[in-house]
This record gives structure tokens, C-alpha cells and sequence, in this order.
């Protein structure tokens, strides 16, 4: 086997062998990327290079429905997605007299199930995510014309006995929000922020994480799922396993002080049709968590994650991921070193990367 492997690694190191592939691979490239038709049978030849990903989706889509059984009805995806529906008609002009019948009873049987489990102490939503959906449905109740469905919801919703704490989790008007900060300042902390790679060797007090991530969760998400989790290590030992394993940290993973790996949740979707949405709202958090870092005099740098199956792997038995768990990226972060320089990492101009109704097209 050693004796193979070694023939493989000198064949792949020959100049002109590596020539010929990069040829072929543009070929096939040019040929099968002509029409929808052909670019099928493509991906059936080069099928490990998205297995993982395919089968991530269907076992998410699996998970989803398991929990939406009556006997393990879903609190933290499907509630939050529901409530979230529910602001958002809230808010529409003119409101409309009858809307969310036909998810207002689910809705409201499971607020109730959620309350039974924070009353138990199972691992169910938090009191503040409660306190939001009684808020929300009471809210909604006190602006529909209760007939049908809606009628039977708010039934059920009366004999729940959940108090909230008196602080109003509904929505209200935006011009309430207070001091906002000035252009200036936004622009000044994107400038300063830059990918840092070398750090002081301290830990980062996990009080500036958790307030970092405090910005990284008002980041946007669709329906308001929150579809990842950010796994934090600042173990010496543990930190040095999982920043070695991607490939983008040769030669800097054995001063990275702490590290985040942000994981994709599949399993907050029921259809393949919004698996990228992990990618999006994950992506959106991590720019929010590095801003608030920065903001705290913590510097960081962005690591990339290739789908590469053997890393894949490795990474899924480091972490105890399930099989729905996608890894987003990686995000080391510390104290930056006092004389440690940065890349200029010049940008693209405005006129490259923005159009005004196709005004470059005309």
C-alpha cells in the first residue's frame, strides 16, 4: 500500500501528468456545463464530490419530520418560523381582519408543548423565546376576528399557565430603538478590521465571546430559525487539533489562542429547496460575531472550509456532529500581536461590484 502510494504521489508530481489533467478536467468542464442535459450525468460520474452534501440535506429533511410527530412536536424551529410568520403579518397595511388560519392551531398546541417542557426542565426554548411567542399570539389574538381554526386556537391558548415577565416582545415601532451610530463609525470599524494571524498567547475571556455573539444573533436569519451553532474552543490541546485540520492554516494554526467552528443546522428545514440557507444566514452571524470582536480590541480571521470528504469526516468525529450538521467555516480569534502585520487585502472598486438598474448593460 505504501509502495502504491508513492507511485500515485510521483505520477501526480510529474509536470506534464499534472498538464493533462488540468486539461481534461477543462474539457469535460466546457462540454458538460453546455446544457442542463449533460451537466446531469456529470454529477452522477462525480458523485462523492457532493455525496456528503446530499445526504446531509435528506437526513435534515428526515430529523425535521421526526420531531414534528404529535409525540416529539418541534418548539425551537417550527414555533420560532410560526411566531415569526405572525409578526410579520402583524405588521402589514392595512392588517387584514383573518390571516394564519391555517397554521394558528399548530402554532398555538405548540407554544403549549414548549411551556410544558421549560415547566419540566427538558431541553426545550428559553423564557425569553416564550415570553416573545405568548407576546406575539397575544398580540394576534387581539387583532383577528376569531371565527374557525382561529377561534379553537385562542381556546387553547387562554388555558395555557405561562406568565410572562411584563417586558412587551412583540412588534413595535422602529423609532423607538434609540442612538444609532454614525456612517463614520460603521466605516471605520470594517477598515480596521482586517484577517489577523498572529496573536498574543492569552486566552480571550469567553464574557467578550458571548458578548460578541450577542451582535451575531441579531443578524438576520430566514424566518427567524438561527439555522447554526457556534462551537468555541479555547483548550490549548483542543484548539490545536481543530485549527490543523483545515487546509487554509499552514503555518499560523499553532498560534491561533482560540477557535470557532460555525456549524450549519440542516435539519430546521423540511424541503432541499432552502438548503442554502445555512450557508447564508450562518455567513451573515459570523460577519456580525467578528465586528463585535473587533469592537472589544479582539482581532480574528475567517478560515475557509473546503468540502473535502476526508476532512469532513475527521471534523464530524472531532466534534460529534451529526450527519445534518454542516461545517460553515472556521473563525480563529485573539489578541492581536503588537507588532504583527496584515494583509492590504486591496478591494474591488464600487463600479465593479454594483449596477444601477443594468446602467452598465444599456
Amino acid at each position: 500500500m505504501k509502495k502504491l502510494k508513492v507511485i500515485v504521489q510521483s505520477v501526480l508530481g510529474n509536470a506534464f501528468v499534472r498538464r493533462v489533467l488540468v486539461s481534461f478536467s477543462k474539457l469535460n468542464t466546457m462540454v458538460f456545463s453546455s446544457t442542463y442535459l449533460l451537466s446531469v450525468p456529470y454529477h452522477w460520474i462525480t458523485f462523492l464530490n457532493f455525496m456528503r452534501e446530499q445526504r446531509a440535506v435528506l437526513y435534515g429533511k428526515k430529523k425535521y419530520y421526526q420531531v414534528l410527530s404529535r409525540q416529539n412536536r418541534r418548539t425551537r424551529v417550527e414555533l420560532r418560523r410560526n411566531i415569526h410568520r405572525l409578526e410579520k403579518a402583524l405588521i402589514m397595511q392595512p392588517l387584514r381582519e383573518v390571516f394564519a388560519k391555517n397554521y394558528i392551531l399548530e402554532t398555538v398546541e405548540s407554544y403549549a408543548h414548549a411551556t410544558k417542557q421549560y415547566k419540566d426542565n427538558a431541553n426545550g426554548m428559553d423564557k425569553d423565546e416564550l415570553i416573545w411567542a405568548n407576546n406575539v399570539l397575544a398580540d394576534y389574538f387581539s387583532k383577528v376576528k376569531h371565527v374557525g381554526q382561529i377561534a379553537k386556537a385562542k381556546e387553547v391558548f387562554e388555558r395555557i399557565d405561562f406568565l410572562p415577565d411584563g417586558l412587551e416582545r412583540k412588534p413595535y415601532e422602529r423609532k423607538k430603538i434609540g442612538k444609532l451610530p454614525s456612517y463614520g463609525e460603521l466605516l471605520n470599524l470594517s477598515m480596521y478590521r482586517r484577517s489577523v494571524r498572529w496573536f498574543e498567547q492569552k486566552p480571550v475571556p469567553r464574557q467578550m465571546i458571548d458578548d460578541a455573539l450577542l451582535v451575531a444573533r441579531q443578524s438576520p436569519t430566514a424566518c427567524n430559525r438561527l439555522p447554526y451553532e457556534f462551537k468555541i474552543f479555547d483548550d490549548p490541546e483542543l484548539v490545536k487539533k481543530v485549527s490543523n485540520t483545515p487546509f487554509g492554516t499552514s503555518g499560523y494554526a499553532d498560534n491561533i489562542p482560540t477557535i470557532a467552528v460555525l456549524v450549519g443546522k440542516l435539519d430546521s428545514y423540511f424541503s432541499a429547496r432552502d438548503r442554502h440557507a445555512i450557508y447564508v444566514d450562518s455567513s451573515l452571524a459570523a460577519m456580525g460575531f467578528v465586528y463585535g470582536l473587533e469592537a472589544q480590541g479582539i482581532a480574528s480571521c475567517m478560515i475557509n472550509w473546503p468540502d473535502f470528504e476526508p476532512l469532513e469526516m475527521k471534523m464530524q468525529k472531532m466534534l460529534g456532529l451529526e450527519y445534518s450538521d454542516r461545517v460553515i467555516m472556521l473563525i480563529a480569534m485573539g489578541y492581536p500581536d503588537k507588532d504583527g502585520k496584515v494583509p492590504f487585502s486591496q478591494k474591488k472598486s464600487l463600479d465593479t461590484i454594483r449596477t444601477y438598474n443594468f446602467e452598465d448593460n444599456v
